[in-house]
């Protein structure tokens, strides 16, 4: 069965880069019929925060990526301690003692060698009467012992892939402190999760690497790898995940709406054209990881924008009826108001302020030159309750007395009677006009 994971450390919120990665997983998991596992990487316990982990879950939530469980590394330390234990055993784990002074060090004497700033694995040297005396120093830390060979895989997005390991340093994988790292972690529960594919961004290509030696160390079956390319602003810059305006739960309270979010980031970096869909089934149809490309991938917020206006506008009055009743739009004219201005709503709030209009008027936009037209106009508004042909019979008797017509017509009287030049409908916002009513 297909399994994926999404892996996000509960050290603050989600932002648009987080979301491509778990989309990404939940996508080929749904397609297959398979597993979606939410992992909370919080083996750090001084970042990891409870408010971060109910926030990640809300904004997946919010966007319908629904998880079949939730794990949490915290509660699977004994886990990690065994693979440590087994590695070991396997003499594929070494304790070293330097500082981080003392690795700094280093790495500037072999850039100013010329030679790459690997570890030089000098722990390996150390007696066991040395071990002891450093021990009594400072804490030791643990790296994995990397078999100095090709490690190979074909990605499922960028292809054959070859790396020397020989240009690696051994990665630490439990710290000073006894914190388990993201490397370690992250593959014993790959494995005893039954993982079978890990989607996940460009940067963790070397990550990778490392990994699938450890995983072949532990006797784990390899999962499929495929690594998406970055997200860069508009201009091609770096994001940070703590640009907030980023962060989903600020996308969401600024009215975006999810399927115009979902739409950009599934297609956005594929050969795909970027296209509304109204639901996450019909963007999971035309998934495809081989559509996507390595090339770093421009995200711009402004373009949710027009997403969200295109579906907003197309939803029915029964979808907005809370936006509707918390604008105040009595219940007896939501079908009509929806009708009239959902082509000129970008957000769903902004049926508020088209109510605002209907209910209590706008100040009149009359140019000097208009000003006896508009005068004359008025006293031709016909009384009492304004009915679906309204606008036109008023703007036909009006042409009629005062011999003008086309824009000359139409745009004075927009502009009279909701002090903006363009809008919605007027045949259809006109009867909703409460304040023209109550001025008769």
């Amino acid at each position: 069965m297909t399994t994926t994971r999404f892996a996000p450390s509960p050290t603050g919120y989600l932002h648009v880069g987080n979301l491509r990665t778990a989309l990404f997983n939940y996508m080929i998991a749904r397609k297959a019929g398979g597993t979606f596992i939410l992992r909370l990487d919080d083996t750090d316990q001084e970042r990891s925060k409870p408010e971060y982990a109910d926030g990640i879950k809300e904004d997946l939530e919010w966007l319908g990526l629904t998880w079949d469980r939730v794990e949490t590394q915290s509660t699977r330390l004994d886990q990690y301690a065994a693979a440590a234990d087994q590695l070991r055993a396997a003499k594929r784990f070494y304790e070293c003692f330097e500082t981080p002074v003392e690795l700094d060090l280093k790495r500037k004497k072999q850039l100013n060698m010329h030679k790459p700033p690997v570890y030089d694995r000098s722990a390996l040297a150390l007696s066991e009467a040395d071990k002891d005396r450093l021990r009594n120093e400072r804490s030791g830390h643990w790296r994995f012992l990397l078999n100095q060979t090709r490690i190979n895989w074909t990605d499922g997005i960028l292809g054959d892939l070859s790396i020397d390991a020989a240009s690696l340093s051994d990665p630490v994988l439990i710290r000073g402190d006894g914190q388990v790292l993201y490397t370690l972690a992250s593959v014993v529960d790959d494995v005893e999760m039954g993982v079978t594919h890990v989607v996940r961004g460009s940067d963790h290509v070397t990550n990778t690497a490392t990994q699938i030696q450890i995983i072949e160390a532990l006797g784990g079956a390899l999962p499929s790898f495929a690594h998406h390319s970055l997200l860069t602003g508009p201009q091609g810059e770096a994001l940070s995940k703590r640009l907030g305006t980023l962060a989903l739960r600020d996308l969401r309270a600024a009215g975006i709406e999810p399927m115009a979010l979902l739409s950009l980031l599934a297609r956005l970096g594929s050969s795909d054209p970027v296209d509304l869909r109204s639901s996450l089934s019909e963007l999971i149809e035309g998934f495809d990881l081989a559509h996507f490309g390595a090339t770093p991938t421009k995200f711009d917020v402004e373009d949710l924008k027009p997403l969200t206006a295109k579906y907003v506008s197309g939803l029915s009055a029964e979808d907005m009826a809370g936006a509707m009743a918390q604008a105040g739009v009595p219940n007896e004219v939501a079908p009509a108001f929806w009708a009239a201005v959902h082509e000129n709503v970008a957000i769903r709030s902004d049926v508020a302020v088209w109510w605002v209009l209907c209910r209590d008027g706008a100040e009149p936009l009359i140019a000097a030159e208009d000003a006896g037209f508009i005068a004359e106009a008025m006293a031709l508004l016909p009384t009492g309750a304004l009915g679906e042909t309204a606008w036109a019979d008023w703007t036909s008797a009006v042409k009629a007395a005062t011999g003008r017509k086309g824009k000359t017509l139409f745009m004075p009287l927009r502009k009279a009677l909701t002090g903006m030049e363009h809008g919605p409908d007027m045949g259809r916002l006109l009867p909703l006009l409460r304040a023209i009513r109550a001025r008769q």
